[in-house]
């Protein structure tokens, strides 16, 4: 390793007779040549080499080949909690833990603070790096937020927090920038303070008047004119606070969203624009324990507005400037969507740092927390994860084919769908969704999304399509199938694609059904949905199924369950119509002007057979 352009090496060493050292364990904490062992690096290292070898490999104590493992790890990281010892490694994919230590730069504080690309922002004190070149910003004392944002450092009202000042009981807490003050109240002196003298009743009650009275005599020029300044500086305290909101309500598209509501008389009584005040009032000034949801593109707050409903309130963590003109059309366009499997969009606040977005509640959680909680898990019905599924199709075969503007979710999972008192799914976070017109995909230069749920072709050309969302929704009815999770580590294959995939091709389905789908479905139509399961799964995307093909095989298992005839009932279904491409097509497939038979006997084909 290299530190200061010097060369340093370090090293250790292991014995393992056989493979009983290994399932026979150690402590924990220890890892100190038997089995294992450990060598700690220099802090600030700036480049390493590791190497491995073996001595001796073939033994004839051991059970199967054993092989040598190395990796860098922070100090306190357990590796018999975090890998498998006891069996050989198959080429998984384990995660270990490790520390980066970084700074801003390569100048003093003394050296950025001159320059315009200085990070910090106001209200902050700069520290250099302890660990070479350099510096740290961190919120001044009295303040707190992100030092890296022009404003992030707010000021904290620490009277508001008895925790946060040392007032007395008796005393007055006033707040100032950065700081807090304690008065005693008339017929008491003293500091003020709990560590300090506090406040003490006088002593000579029967003079207070007449004090009083000189007093108020004395001081009535000077109250006048405190009085008058202090009215100046509230005046332009609200005056500075009224600019800040239209500033942020112009930098956040909100004079582009107001010319888009008053052109479209339809959009009026849909897209609604709240103060900050009122979203404020509705969450208790956002409060922590208002909170429902936390992700890594905002948290989620419930509140109730001034007319006693119900929302939820999602607050952004950044938003990037350069797309905001795309991001108030989404709003626009998303704010028009009625569709009762799909969260509604109520309207938004533009008057903040972040937009605030304001959709409808829906209170039973998330389609993920009824399957895979431990602790929570319900016991949802087969005919009910039909339901399910077939109403989160339908919500998407409406994204996909809505009028002339097509929306792609982008991040469809089992967390985002959403579950009311009568199990109704709604699909909801609509935080990647992009509008995409016909013909068209969207290519993005950074994959985005959910791993486990993204389409291979997507992922690796970057293209995403309508087909993208039918994958992801492929993984969910997988999840509803076998109530395992998309990403699990506990699998040999730890993606629930493969995983479904694999044990189709090996006749092992009924190896990995959930047992309330085994005990309630019946056989010939459980099959029927892993058969669409599979069709949703496929890697070329070209070779899935519509959004709109599927919600109608999803409609024929649920409608006719008993008897049950897959093939029989949908035949009859559609022998009397001729569909047409802009019916059952996807999003990418409406521009040629072809024709197909009943959607039966497009999806079940050879090997790609929905039904058999």
């Amino acid at each position: 390793m290299e530190y200061n352009s010097t060369t340093y090496t370090t090293g250790c060493s292991s014995l393992c007779l056989n493979d009983k050292n290994i399932s026979g364990g150690f402590p924990s904490s220890a890892c100190s040549g038997i089995s294992c062992c450990r060598t700690y690096l220099q802090t600030d290292i700036t480049s390493f080499n590791l190497r491995i070898r073996s001595i001796n490999m073939i033994t004839p104590g051991w059970t199967y080949e054993p092989c040598s493992l190395a990796f860098i790890a922070e100090k306190d990281f357990s590796i018999r909690k975090a890998f498998n010892l006891s069996s050989k490694f198959d080429k998984k994919l384990y995660f270990v833990p490790a520390v980066l230590d970084w700074s801003v730069g390569e100048v003093s504080c003394h050296e950025a603070i001159r320059r315009k690309n200085y990070a910090c922002g106001q209200n902050t004190d700069c520290n250099n790096s302890i660990q070479g070149q350099g510096y740290n910003c961190y919120c001044s004392k009295g303040y707190q937020g992100n030092p890296y944002l022009a404003n992030g450092c707010q000021d904290i009202n620490e009277c508001n927090d008895p925790n946060k000042n040392f007032c007395h009981k008796m005393a007055v807490c006033s707040n100032i920038p950065g700081s807090y003050s304690c008065t005693c109240p008339a017929g008491y002196h003293g500091d003020g303070k709990k560590n300090g003298t506090g406040c003490i009743r006088g002593k000579h009650r029967h003079l207070l008047p007449l004090v009083f009275s000189l007093g108020v005599g004395i001081t009535v020029v000077p109250l006048i004119l405190i009085a008058t300044g202090l009215r100046l500086y509230r005046g332009l305290e609200k005056r500075e606070k009224k600019k800040k909101k239209q500033n942020f309500f112009k930098k956040n598209g909100g004079l582009l969203l107001q010319q888009q509501i008053s052109s479209s008389k339809e959009s009026v009584e849909k897209t609604k624009l709240y103060s900050v005040e009122e979203l404020e009032k509705a969450t208790d000034s956002f409060n922590s324990s208002r909170i429902i949801g936390k992700g890594g593109l905002g948290t989620v707050f419930k509140g109730m507005l001034s007319d006693g409903s119900i929302v939820a309130i999602k607050k952004s963590n950044t938003i990037d400037e350069k797309q905001l003109a795309q991001f108030v059309n989404e709003v626009f366009i998303l704010s028009q969507i009625n569709h009762r499997h799909i969260v509604r969009l109520l309207g938004c606040c533009l008057e903040t740092e972040v937009p605030l977005l304001v959709y409808e509640y829906v209170s039973n959680g998330t389609l993920s927390h009824h399957l895979h909680d431990e602790g929570h898990v319900s016991a949802i019905s087969w005919k009910n994860r039909l339901r399910i599924a077939s109403e989160i199709a339908g919500a998407l075969a409406y994204l996909h084919s809505y009028a002339s503007i097509a929306i792609c979710h982008r991040d469809i999972k089992s967390s985002n769908i959403l579950l009311d008192e009568n199990l109704r799914a709604v699909v909801s976070d609509f935080g990647l969704s992009r509008s995409i017109p016909l013909d068209k995909t969207h290519l993005t230069a950074m994959v985005q999304g959910t791993f486990g749920y993204l389409d291979p072709d997507y992922f690796h050309s970057g293209q995403f399509t309508d087909k993208s969302d039918v994958y992801a929704f492929g993984v969910v009815l997988g999840e509803l199938l076998t109530g395992e999770q998309a990403i699990s580590l506990d699998r040999s294959e730890q993606g629930l694609a493969n995983y479904f995939r694999t044990a189709m091709k090996q006749n092992r389905l009924s190896e990995i059904l959930d047992n309330q789908v085994v005990n309630e479905g019946q056989k010939e139509e459980i099959f029927a949905v892993a058969k669409l399961t599979k069709r949703c799964l496929k890697l070329n995307g070209k070779k899935r199924p519509a959004m709109k093909q599927v919600e109608i095989v999803l409609q024929q298992l649920g409608r006719f369950q008993e008897p049950f005839s897959v093939q029989k009932t949908m035949t009859q279904e559609h022998s009397l119509q001729q569909p047409t491409c802009q019916d059952y097509c996807s999003v990418s497939e409406r521009s040629h002007s072809y024709t197909f038979g009943p959607v039966t006997e497009e999806i079940v084909q050879d090997d790609e057979v929905l039904f058999s």
